[in-house]
């Protein structure tokens, strides 16, 4: 009897110890820091989503540079390390890919059309494009090499308009902050940002915009320091979670 208790024991032992090895070679932890270089414009919607990886993926770290995309993809191609990267038009990620720096092919994950900000109250009482031409109205554009900037010049030139900015800035953030601070009048910026800004700016709305709406691709980067939480924090971009974290700050899904 005592022989007989004690193999019960023994085999009751090994059942009981084999879910918890099997749970543990099924569950694949990440960890450690994941570095994303995104679009000024996605710095709170992706801050946000930061966030919440981190608390699903505890003993991790996204850190983010956001600034121009093109600025970003020269870092990137110049073998800055970075685990993903989100510009926001296709010809600034094709800097990347074309140096063969991205790890497959980047897909789109959003859409972004203009807006003009304005100082709260519209004191120049800017209501179209072309009122951005008057004399005398001072407005901040993006820099043309920049996507926001090219976007601004497209509609710029498909309604036949010329416009002389009081400056030109690296990124949309730049040229939202001259309006903050009053240094201009307007500034032609995504509708993302304006939203962002709350009652710090007013939005105006052309429809010039509809024709140079600028689509977001993202990429894990070929030589990712941690490709697989770089690939886990891609996915929550994508899922349902984040299109609606995305959505909500304004951004057009593709």
């Amino acid at each position: 009897m005592a022989a007989v208790a004690a193999l019960l024991l023994s085999v009751g032992a090994c059942s009981s110890s084999e879910p918890s090895s099997s749970d543990s070679s099924s569950s694949k932890k990440i960890s450690g820091k994941v570095t994303v270089f995104a679009a000024a414009s996605l710095k709170e919607s992706f801050t946000e989503l930061g966030k919440k990886f981190e608390a699903d993926h505890r003993g991790t770290d996204v850190t983010f540079n956001f600034g121009g995309s093109d600025a970003l993809a020269a870092s990137i191609t110049s073998g800055a390390p970075a685990d993903v990267f989100a510009a926001a038009s296709d010809k600034t990620m094709k800097t990347v890919t074309d140096a063969h720096d991205t790890s497959g092919a980047p897909a789109p994950f959003v859409r972004n059309k203009l807006e003009i900000a304005t100082p709260p109250g519209n004191p120049k009482k800017i209501r179209t494009l072309k009122d951005l031409t008057r004399p005398g109205t001072k407005v901040a554009l993006c820099d043309k090499t920049v996507p926001c900037g090219a976007a601004a010049q497209k509609a710029l030139d498909a309604s036949g308009l010329k416009l002389t900015p009081a400056s030109y800035e690296q990124d949309v953030k730049g040229a939202l902050t001259k309006v903050q601070l009053g240094e201009v009048d307007a500034a032609v910026v995504y509708t993302t940002d304006v939203r962002a800004a709350g009652r710090k700016v007013e939005g105006v709305e052309f429809p010039e915009a509809a024709d140079a709406i600028n689509t977001y691709p993202l990429a894990l980067l070929k030589n990712a320091p941690n490709a697989a939480a770089a690939e886990e924090f891609i996915a929550l971009v994508k899922s349902a979670e984040g299109r609606k974290v995305l959505t909500d700050a304004g951004f057009l899904q593709p």
